[in-house]
């Protein structure tokens, strides 16, 4: 092959990449001219409807598609999300939802609330992400502000990005206390899907495609005292001494299941007896969720570690943290770097968490959880009064409330029949029977009756058919 030949090939291999990239990138101007509005017309509102769908179908992962409870048979009509802001989110043909399922816990300080966006806007003017070198203040603030909220003598902080990753840390956080490998966790509880995590996670759905997993892990029943003192005796009497046990207070996906009364308490006697570490979970009972900051002080227990995620970066950035007392975060003292993360801690996360901190101290919003939420579980137990038939409890703590149905069934049609309302709600991962209501902490009084009487009104539906 000659030169000139050799050219004009890569000439023309070179044009058709071009000619690619140029589709794409006409393609990228117009999701950023979308991007860049407020409202669309129907006809845009149509376009997004149709490549959300497609894109799932072909990029995402089709399976979702069929999760969706809005997506027609022939997929070309979903509801896709476009805004929000309190304690709402709008579809991009304007339909308004009150969120009753706040991103499984996510929105506490409601959606986009002006001091959290505003506190990461001020910050994203300034600096993004940090050096990773240099020592950066945000976080050095935020540990402290924990430190001085958090229960008892949880002191040191390290900082994540999700749940599962708060998990994972305070997993290891136990492992470099003590040469111990045995870990107790509970049925029914959900501490996230990678690795270590799902290890302490009790569904077999999420567990039995990835087995064998981290060793050393034991599932006794929540709330079961006596067999998590039976567990600890023969661990050690086998040479497996418990290194940790790992619970949410309340347990969320798990069915928004309430411990006995005194439970949590035994469990730390427990794990003090015997030298192990006390983790909880709190990634969705967390920042003020329950009617306290922590699900912890509902209890009067402290645990060794603490961890967090979720509401923690405010709806508005990922964020979450493991905080934990010196004498165990001591472990990571030598060696900074046996654990880290590159966007764990960064700037904006830190801002979006310091004013999260600030919202629900000033507005008091764990206490008006409490408040509302009991007015709430009022309101509900009320309006299923005359459907025994189909609900078979609804209980709760704070706006973290639990409706479990005699069958998985009926649950996910009155999820169906209120969301065509207007009120979003869905199941929780561990028990499908049971369907969570955990709207933003601001949430209105008004709405929250609309809420109740929107309930009622698909039950009576329901009893019809």
């Amino acid at each position: 092959m000659n030169t000139v030949t050799k050219n004009q090939e890569v000439n023309k291999a070179y044009g058709e990449v071009n000619k690619a990239y140029g589709e794409v990138n006409e393609y990228i101007n117009k999701v950023l001219g979308l991007i860049e509005k407020s409202e669309v017309s129907a006809e845009e509102a149509q376009w997004i409807t149709k490549e959300t769908v497609d894109g799932f179908r072909e990029h995402v992962n089709p399976g979702f598609l069929e999760y969706r409870k809005t997506v027609t048979v022939d997929t070309q009509f979903a509801a896709v999300e476009w805004s929000d802001e309190g304690s709402c989110f709008t579809d991009v043909n304007g339909k308004k939802y009150i969120d009753c399922l706040g991103g499984f816990g996510i929105y506490n300080v409601g959606h986009r609330h002006p001091k959290v966006v505003k506190a990461v806007q001020d910050q994203l003017q300034r600096q993004a992400l940090h050096s990773q070198d240099l020592l950066d203040p945000l976080r050095a603030m935020l540990a402290k502000i924990l430190a001085d909220i958090t229960p008892g003598d949880l002191k040191y902080s390290f900082f994540t990005n999700s749940g599962t990753e708060s998990v994972e840390a305070a997993l290891k956080l136990a492992k470099m206390y003590s040469d111990r490998t045995t870990f107790i966790s509970t049925t029914r509880s959900f501490h996230g899907k990678s690795l270590g995590s799902l290890s302490g996670t009790a569904k077999g759905m999420f567990r039995k495609p990835f087995l064998p997993l981290i060793p050393g892990f034991r599932h006794v029943p929540f709330g079961d005292i006596d067999m998590m003192r039976k567990t600890f005796e023969t661990c050690a009497l086998v040479g497996e001494d418990v290194a940790a046990v790992l619970l949410e207070p309340i347990q969320g996906e798990g069915g928004i299941i309430l411990p006995p009364e005194n439970y949590l308490k035994e469990v730390r006697a427990l794990c003090d007896e015997y030298d192990a570490i006390l983790i909880f979970d709190e990634v969705q009972t967390g920042m003020g969720r329950t009617g306290e900051m922590f699900a912890s002080e509902l209890y009067d227990v402290v645990p060794d570690i603490l961890c967090l995620a979720k509401a923690f970066g405010g709806g508005v950035m990922p964020a979450g943290a493991v905080v934990a007392k010196e004498k165990v975060f001591s472990s990571f003292f030598d060696n900074p770097f046996m654990h880290t993360t590159t966007f764990g801690g960064n700037p904006l996360a830190c801002a979006a968490a310091i004013a999260t901190i600030n919202v629900l101290i000033e507005e008091q919003l764990p206490n008006r959880a409490k408040e509302l939420g009991e007015y709430f579980l009022a309101g509900l137990k009320k309006a299923a009064e005359k459907h025994g038939d189909k609900v078979l409890e609804i209980r709760g703590q704070g706006l973290m409330i639990g409706i479990e149905f005699h069958q998985d069934e009926i649950g996910y049609a009155l999820s169906k029949g209120m969301f065509d309302e207007g009120i979003l709600v869905a199941g929780t991962l561990v028990n499908s029977k049971t369907i969570r209501i955990e709207p933003p902490l601001t949430i209105s009084a008004e709405e929250v009756d609309q809420v109740i009487s929107t309930f009622e009104k698909v039950l009576n539906e329901l009893s019809n058919q």
